[in-house]
């Protein structure tokens, strides 16, 4: 009798554990993005040129400070990879633009390691896969420096797996395939809470997989991304920019206790989805008027 009532006690915690790890704050004063700072989380492809300008704009223009960090990368292609980014850059007139790379967390965790983050005005984490930025610096200095670049009013930007990193939860994060949702890495670096972020949405033909992801995790906002599209996030506000659709996940949705926030006939689907320049309310969880620009200063 003693031992069946210790289980029960232990299923109980763990089941109150399991719902509080990833819980979204009660506190209406709570900010999701990053307090300082601006993410930029582009869903893989080709960035246009406005997304390139609107992260050197944020980096603090053509003399910032910028880091690639393609650790993501499979080995064969971090080189190729380090010149395409380096090149949009130098294209839009970057002077300052290095890369910093490591597979080691122990290294990751040093002094000489975080130097150049501390004096970057910008990061941009490449794609690949995420577990491997996660490997390399969950729970270590780097991690804390790249929070840093946000809180001195930085930006932090990634496409791909870059985009999924930045979020509190991940999707597709197993290191047996892209094709497992949810698997043996879930923990991103969290410089956006409460969030799980997918990619490559409409490209792939992605749009109804975080349905059961939030279904599983109802606290968290779902956000997928197309292929040559970003949010600009600053505090508990995004908008859209690029040439593609960004879709929603919310368990109000999904569950059918909210309506289609467009007001445009259709059949009020488990996710909706906004277009260039619209923004909305990460706390609040809904759209806002478009009319008003997130800036980047």
């Amino acid at each position: 009798m003693k031992k069946h009532v210790f289980v029960l006690i232990l299923l109980i915690l763990i089941s109150s554990i399991s719902k509080t790890i990833y819980a979204q704050s009660t506190d209406t004063t709570a900010i999701i993005g990053p307090n300082n700072g601006t993410l930029i989380i582009v869903g893989g492809g080709n960035a246009s040129d406005e997304i390139w300008s609107t992260f050197l704009k944020a980096a603090g223009g053509k003399d910032g400070n910028i880091i690639i960090v393609p650790t993501a990368s499979d080995d064969t292609k971090i080189k190729e990879g380090i010149s395409k980014v380096r090149d949009a850059l130098i294209k839009l007139g970057a002077t300052n633009v290095t890369f910093l790379h490591t597979r080691n967390p122990s290294e990751a965790n040093t002094e000489a390691f975080v130097a150049p983050i501390r004096k970057a005005t910008g990061v941009w984490f490449m794609g690949g896969r995420h577990w491997r930025l996660a490997d390399s610096y969950l729970h270590t200095l780097a991690e804390k420096e790249f929070k840093a670049v946000l809180d001195r009013g930085g930006v932090i930007a990634g496409s791909s797996a870059g985009a999924s990193i930045q979020g509190s939860f991940m999707v597709r994060g197993d290191t047996r395939g892209n094709k497992i949702l949810i698997g043996d890495h879930t923990e991103g670096l969290d410089f956006i809470h409460n969030v799980v972020i997918d990619q490559h949405v409409m490209k792939r033909n992605r749009q109804f997989d975080l349905v059961e992801v939030i279904k599983k995790h109802p606290t968290l906002l779902g956000i997928g991304i197309d292929e040559s599209t970003a949010i600009v996030v600053k505090k508990d506000s995004f908008e859209v920019i690029g040439n593609s659709y960004v879709a929603i996940y919310d368990i109000n949705q999904i569950e059918g206790k909210a309506k289609n926030p467009s007001g445009d006939s259709g059949n009020m689907g488990p996710f909706y989805y906004l277009s260039k320049g619209q923004r909305f309310d990460l706390r609040r969880r809904k759209i806002l008027d478009s009319g008003v620009k997130i800036s980047t200063d």
